[in-house]
């Protein structure tokens, strides 16, 4: 115990110290939004899409007004064509994105900030992801027409194994036609996930074979068997070798080290790092003889890749992963087919092994993915049997061998369209998926413990004492307000409006935030896992109006939720229209849920017909109950605000969603003399483009003594009718020393 306590505390302060030394080198947060002049290395595969280019920069040299700064080593920038809006709310038309190869040196000037991320409730760490990858500084290219052009300066021979992957993958674009099947292939290849269209990871999680179409622990794994048996043949050809050193090891020596190479060549991701470490430490307790019990090794496995990468623990897949090893392990069999003669009768015996030990996986980890995602695939157990021995013994073997013959990768793209039929097949079976609310810890543990308790080698009498573990994951329900009082979940989305409104029995989303690209926005990327995870089942999408920073995550949260009413300001002819009928918002509409009045208070049914602007448009909805009141202003601009004011009485409000995210245009004196919150909240992006909230405007709020409180400093914000004059901020009650540290806009001062 002594030996274990000093272990830890060991590990804890080097975790300690690695933390701190990198947090030293981070941005200067004076040169934030400064144009700075770098020159370095494109250090990634670039990753193109409609709107640019994105790639990781790693920096030589940079200046600022000529003098030279010190600044992070590695950032991730990206090269966006048309036009830039600044601050000064010009906009400038950019440079088209050049042709960018791993390894060669630019000179660009670029904009930077600090990395940040959005913060929410069980939502995707993206700050977390940067610290692993070890990126400090994120931003753009500036390629106007007022900026020096980015220059090309030489090919280098640095990034070798980048400007290989680089070759490869767009080798399968030109060989392959349909780029769907493409991007998997790439994905699989080179392990480039952004080349997998949206729609086609929709049908992956669907089908629980996500897991699978991007280089993971599972192919590395098979690629270090492969790979030993291959080397363990080749050696036992020379009796020379085999007296030098005895095949099995060499085999096992030479299997983990060219799995290590693939899993290089596919981008050296985290999942894989973790899987080679593993196979490392399992191939030197083999080779030094040592037959340990499997928990040793298990623990032992863990043990070495959390020393490696300690931020190992807070990822799911590292939980996943390594709770499926070790429920092998523990309800594992010896096969009784060794000795069997007959091809046939050993394929089959292979068979029933493979289809009990995904059963014994799908149980005991179905109460742990849904503790970490809310979800989990109902046809996942078919379509792993289907799609891991196709997946991995045929699809990337033959398109591992394309690299050498590139005609092979037409067969791996046929391969892949046979499996896409079948898992688009199952993806369509109703309740392919189920979701139920995100359990607390204590219950996904309980039910990991049963989910082992039931797959375990033990009599079933012993096993059904599992079941009770189970039923706290299947029937745990989130907790949700008393009848008559209400809750709001402002999201963090970045630069967009995206409300959760949550009474007693019913469940509203005004707005759904930006969309970020044509395959992410904010639906699907913040709304709905945080709809998931409470187990929502939305009455009324609003939409305030048609502006993407307010709808870019509309067709998400539609098809999640089937049921809505969509409730908006937008025209017919609007492409959302097609995917659900809106019904027109209009002042004077109400309707009470559990003793919650919910009233629009504009526009008007008059303001439809001589509207210039989406702004003006804007459906303003209040909510209230006696104890506390929300006015969510939508976009409207100072001449709808002084219409509004008229009414001081209906406007009134403690808690205020800020107009137009702070804006010049919006937040009149007036309008805020009439509402008189006691809180007010911008939701907006982190150094946004369009320079919101503007300073006059906190000043605004400042003079009344309201306080301000905004996305970047605080998360996802969270208000409560029975406290009135309480926000509670994702990022203060959940605090993580690699997230990155905002100064709040305005706090009260009594």
């Amino acid at each position: 115990m002594a030996i274990a306590l000093a272990s830890t505390l060991l590990f804890a302060g080097v975790t300690g110290w690695r933390a701190a030394s990198f947090a030293a080198g981070g941005l200067d947060p004076a040169l934030e939004g400064r144009d700075i002049v770098a020159t370095g290395l494109i250090a990634s595969l670039p990753q193109r899409d409609e709107t640019g280019v994105r790639f990781r920069f790693q920096v030589e040299s940079a200046t600022l007004a000529g003098a030279e700064v010190r600044l992070p080593r590695n950032w991730i920038l990206g090269w966006y064509g048309g036009p830039e809006v600044g601050a000064d709310g010009r906009a400038e038309l950019q440079r088209a994105p050049a042709e960018l190869k791993p390894g060669d040196r630019w000179r660009l000037t670029a904009r930077l900030k600090a990395p940040h991320g959005h913060v929410n409730p069980r939502g995707f760490d993206y700050e977390l992801w940067l610290w692993e990858q070890g990126v400090q500084a994120t931003g753009y290219v500036r390629a106007g027409p007022r900026d020096a052009p980015p220059q090309r300066l030489a090919s280098t021979w640095r990034k070798p194994v980048e400007q290989a992957r680089w070759r490869v993958r767009d080798a399968i674009f030109r060989q392959v036609e349909d780029a769907r099947l493409a991007g998997v292939l790439a994905a699989l290849v080179v392990g480039d996930q952004s080349a997998i269209e949206r729609a086609d990871w929709e049908v992956f999680r669907a089908t629980g074979v996500a897991h699978l179409m991007s280089i993971s622990g599972l192919h590395v794994t098979m690629f270090a068997w492969a790979a030993a048996a291959l080397v363990g043949a080749l050696w036992r050809r020379s009796g020379r070798l085999c007296l030098l050193w005895p095949a099995q090891h060499a085999g096992l020596a030479g299997g983990v080290m060219l799995a290590a190479s693939y899993a290089l060549f596919s981008g050296w991701g985290v999942p894989a790092q973790r899987t080679v470490c593993m196979l490392t430490v399992v191939a030197l307790l083999r080779l030094g003889a040592r037959d340990w019990p499997w928990t040793w090794v298990w623990l032992l496995a863990c043990a070495a890749v959390v020393a490696v990468d300690p931020w190992a623990l807070t990822q799911p897949g590292f939980w996943l992963s390594f709770v499926a090893v070790g429920v092998l392990f523990a309800t594992g069999r010896r096969s009784q087919a060794r000795g069997e003669a007959g091809a046939a009768r050993r394929l089959w015996h292979a068979f029933v092994s493979m289809l009990r030990e995904q059963s014994v996986v799908t149980v005991a980890l179905t109460p742990l993915s849904l503790l970490l995602f809310g979800q989990v695939s109902v046809v996942g157990l078919l379509a792993n049997l289907v799609a891991i021995p196709w997946v991995t013994l045929v699809v990337t073997p033959i398109g591992l061998a394309g690299a050498l013959v590139p005609a092979l990768w037409g067969v791996a793209a046929l391969a892949l369209e046979g499996l896409a039929m079948v898992l688009d097949l199952l993806a369509a079976v109703p309740f392919a998926t189920w979701s139920a609310p995100a359990p607390p810890p204590w219950a996904g543990a309980a039910g990991v413990a049963g989910g082992v308790l039931l797959a375990a080698r033990l009599p079933w009498p012993v096993r059904a004492l599992g079941l009770p573990l189970l039923l706290p994951v299947l029937l745990w329900q989130a907790p949700r307000p008393a009848p008559g009082a209400f809750e709001v979940l402002a999201a963090d989305v970045g630069q967009g409006n995206a409300v959760l409104v949550r009474t007693a029995t019913h469940t509203l989303v005004y707005d759904a935030g930006p969309a970020y690209g044509r395959d992410t926005d904010a639906g699907q990327r913040v709304l709905v896992p945080l709809l998931r995870a409470g187990g929502e089942r939305v009455d009324t999408l609003v939409l305030s109006h048609r502006d993407a920073d307010h709808t870019g995550g509309a067709v998400a949260v539609l098809r999640m939720q089937a049921d809505a009413r969509l409730l908006s300001s937008l025209e017919e002819a609007h492409p959302l229209q097609g995917v659900r009928r809106s019904q027109r918002c209009q002042a004077g509409q109400q309707w009470t849920w559990d003793g919650v009045e919910f009233a629009i208070l504009h526009p008007a049914a008059g303001d439809y017909a001589g509207a210039a602007k989406p702004n003006t448009l804007s459906c303003v909805l209040r909510v209230g109950n006696g104890q506390g009141r929300v006015l969510l202003a939508g976009d409207v601009e100072k001449a709808q605000e002084a219409l509004l004011a008229l009414d001081p009485a209906a406007v009134r409000a403690d808690l205020l969603l800020v107009p137009h995210h702070g804006s010049k245009t919006s937040s009149s004196d007036a309008f805020l003399d009439a509402v008189r919150p006691a809180l007010a909240l911008v939701q907006a992006g982190y150094r946004n483009r369009f320079g919101h909230p503007a300073a006059e405007v906190v000043e605004r709020y400042r003079v009344r003594d309201i306080a301000v409180e905004g996305s970047p400093h605080c998360g996802a914000a969270a208000w409560h009718s029975g406290r009135p004059g309480q926000l509670r901020c994702e990022r203060a009650a959940a605090p993580r020393y690699w997230h990155h540290r905002v100064a709040p806009l305005l706090a009260r001062t009594n």
